[in-house]
């Protein structure tokens, strides 16, 4: 590729977190959160390579299977929703580890709040600005 051109690169398909679990994860991330699976295939080795999204989400977020990375991590991820404080109430409710109250920073910056999968790993949801 020369220095003229560009990459060809136009999406963000998956993101990646570790889990020691899949199956654990699949249901917390299908059942808890409701999103679906999008892949669910062999992966070597006995292993299988897992993407879950929430309906219509373009980008999936693969549950992979903990190796060099062990969790608990800091994936970064932030999911979006049209209520953060009803998914707040709403997970808090089904026992997930949500922070203590949805954050607010004033009105340049959205509602938004973090919580944690089965293994620790932290995730964050951001309301949709109006």
């Amino acid at each position: 590729m020369s220095q003229n051109q560009q990459a060809s690169i136009n999406d963000v398909r998956t993101v990646a977190i570790p889990v020691t679990d899949q199956d654990r994860a699949l249901a917390f991330f299908v059942e808890t959160l409701g999103f679906e699976t999008r892949l669910d295939v062999p992966f070597g080795g006995g292993q299988r390579w897992i993407e879950v999204a929430p309906p219509g989400a373009q980008t999936t977020i693969a549950l992979a299977p903990a190796g060099g990375t062990q969790p608990p991590v800091d994936s970064g991820i932030r999911l979006s929703t049209t209520s953060a404080d009803g998914d707040h109430a709403h997970l808090k409710d089904r026992g997930v580890d949500v922070d203590e109250e949805v954050l607010r920073f004033g009105d340049d910056v959205p509602p938004m709040f973090s919580f944690r999968d089965p293994d620790g790993n932290t995730l964050y949801i951001v309301e949709n600005a109006p």
